[in-house]
């Protein structure tokens, strides 16, 4: 053994425990921080280095199971078990059926027959002929005056030591306590595990040669402010430096690869001439779906596609006059020369909250504010029921555009498809597959290439029906997309899952950062 090796890279922490422990006494992390005044963390670290150095060995590890007070049991402490609550409320007012119980109680019906079930089966209570519960009279269970005792405890402590109970206390604390799932309990079961070290025969060699050299492990490593303006450095022994020492990695901040893209995009589309929008990620049926002349019956509007927001469920009303406008188009086609679908609109069915489920629900909104001619965008995150895999997930982001104009038209609209196709998304191959949409007429998708997936579908577009841009008081073509912007950045950075663009593998985000 080279001690004089070992010197030089001993750490203060570890000098300190070679100076204070005779080889063979045993020793754990709570020891060092008792006795050392270690702070959390530094026993282990200490342990892991002389590990290292062949000056400390792992003698046993012994397993402790301790009982951590939940926010229920919490809840017991304050106003007792439903146990308790339950005999004390039989005693004071009598026969009572279980709802009624729960009413008075303010329990859960399943936790009254949780806890009537157990009272029943030790004869402190029963139930009548009239299904009314009522106290036998009976010695209350010894089991409640433990429970009481056990979660009056844990709530002065946080949390208890299953070697400090008694055979009566551990065998009620096996009903109160759950390893998972405990939250319904008042006690969470923890398990820890603690090491004992002991110092090898080798740390006597080394002590020695410490003390030979005056180390002591009170070494000063850095210089602080306090140090500078007492003068307290000038009495001080320094720590030695060891100047071949590598320094540490410097890693600068960096934008995240898919936001770079996503302005990107941006710059592009603002470059063109058009103007960006942008909406609530909480849309209303109406403007995401009825709007766009999508029938309230349509396939698409299951509740296995989209997300409803549970408080509130519905927005308090709708702006007019494009509720009366778009109601009319859909049961009769309004003043856009159509037959509508012929069904009596629901305007209560309509307010209904959901989570934004297309980008084309921006474009809705922006159709009766649109300058004409004119050409907008917007880039939306959107939120669809959906089996995740490299081409789908359950949110993603679309960029949703319109143009509208007299001239307008599908070779116009083709043309930007392609210019997304190419310009942005990098693509090589790509074709054009007649589609259908409630909202427009003709359809059309447009589909790419990727080099390992293999051809998949960008997005889709076509020219808003009447239905859609009369019923908000427009009367001239209008060309509309929405584009899986998440899969145009799979072929522009070069990913073949889109679970890549959300990683939480920041060094593989790093790479791509510097490919892009």
């Amino acid at each position: 053994m080279d001690v004089q090796s070992i010197l030089k890279n001993l750490h203060p922490l570890e000098t300190r425990v070679l100076r204070a422990f005779a080889p063979g006494i045993e020793l754990t992390a709570e020891k060092l921080e008792s006795e050392l005044d270690y702070k959390p963390g530094h026993a282990n670290q200490a342990f892991s280095w002389l590990g290292g150095k062949g000056l400390v060995s792992e003698v046993r590890r012994e397993a402790h199971t301790f009982f951590e007070i939940t926010e229920l049991g919490r809840s017991f402490a304050a106003a007792g078990t439903p146990d308790q609550r339950i005999l004390t409320l039989l005693a004071d007012k009598g026969p009572r059926a279980l709802p009624e119980i729960a009413a008075d109680l303010g329990l859960e019906q399943k936790d009254v027959g949780s806890a009537f079930g157990q009272l029943s089966k030790e004869g402190a209570v029963a139930m009548g002929d009239d299904k009314k519960a009522h106290a036998t009279g009976a010695a209350v269970p010894a089991r409640l005056a433990v429970t009481a005792a056990l979660i009056a405890r844990a709530a002065e402590r946080g949390i208890l030591d299953q070697a400090e109970l008694s055979a009566d206390e551990s065998a009620v604390m096996g009903s109160l306590a759950k390893k998972r799932g405990a939250a319904d309990s008042p006690f969470r079961v923890v398990e820890r595990e603690t090491v004992v070290y002991a110092l090898a025969p080798a740390a006597a060699e080394v002590k020695k040669a410490l003390d030979a050299a005056g180390i002591t492990g009170e070494e000063i490593g850095s210089i602080t402010p306090a140090m500078l303006k007492s003068g307290e450095w000038k009495n001080g022994a320094f720590r030695g430096y060891n100047i071949a020492i590598p320094p540490a990695r410097v890693v600068p901040g960096r934008t995240n690869p898919y936001v770079s893209f996503l302005e990107s995009v941006k710059d592009k589309l603002c470059s063109l001439g058009f103007e960006e929008f942008d909406g609530p990620l909480v849309e209303t049926e109406f403007w995401n779906s009825d709007a766009l002349f999508m029938p309230q019956f349509h396939a698409a509007r299951d509740i296995h596609d989209a997300y409803y927001v549970k408080n509130p469920t519905h927005a308090a009303s709708i702006e007019e006059p494009w509720l009366s406008n778009v109601a009319a188009a859909h049961e009769t086609g309004g003043n856009t020369g159509s037959r509508g679908w012929n069904y009596r609109f629901d305007r209560d069915f309509t307010r209904r909250l959901i989570l934004r489920s297309q980008g084309t629900a921006l474009s809705a909104h922006q159709l009766h504010k649109a300058k004409i001619p004119g050409k907008y965008f917007g880039i939306a995150r959107c939120f669809r029921y959906d089996k995740v895999d490299a081409t789908h997930l359950s949110d993603f982001y679309q960029t949703e555009g319109i143009v509208l104009g007299d001239e307008v038209n599908l070779k116009t609209l083709l043309g930007f498809l392609e210019m997304f196709a190419v310009e942005i998304a990098g693509a090589t191959d790509v074709k054009y597959v007649p589609g259908y949409f409630p909202f427009t007429e003709p359809s059309i998708e447009v589909h790419i290439k990727h080099p390992v997936l293999g051809w998949f579908e960008l997005g889709g577009s076509g020219i808003f029906r009447p239905e859609v841009t009369k019923a908000m008081g427009v009367d001239v073509p209008v060309l509309a997309w929405g584009i899986g912007i998440d899969r145009m950045a799979l072929m522009a950075l070069g990913l073949n899952d889109l679970r890549e663009l959300f990683s939480s593998d920041i060094e593989g985000v790093r790479l791509r950062k510097a490919k892009y």
